[in-house]
């Protein structure tokens, strides 16, 4: 399972929260979706400490990259710090 997939990389970040929701039967069919998948990721860690938002974003995009975008069509992001 995709879901199970992404938590396992996620998983290297050792995440203090992680919340992945699976969004795909909201986009069947839109223009542009090979069938790929639609996640929502809520994640907290301390990997995260002292980064910029487009920093955290490019971690998480950089464990997912050889799945984009056969297997995830689009990703939407909350990476924070414990501390934010």
């Amino acid at each position: 399972m995709l879901e199970n997939i992404i938590k396992e990389r996620l998983a290297t970040l050792n995440p203090i929260e992680l919340k992945i929701i699976d969004q795909s039967h909201l986009h069947k069919g839109h223009s542009g979706n090979n069938g790929g998948g639609h996640f929502v990721i809520h994640i907290s860690s301390l990997s995260f400490e002292g980064k910029s938002r487009m920093d955290r974003h490019r971690i998480i995009y950089q464990l997912m990259q050889d799945l984009i975008p056969q297997s995830i069509h689009a990703l939407s992001i909350k990476a924070i710090s414990p501390n934010d």
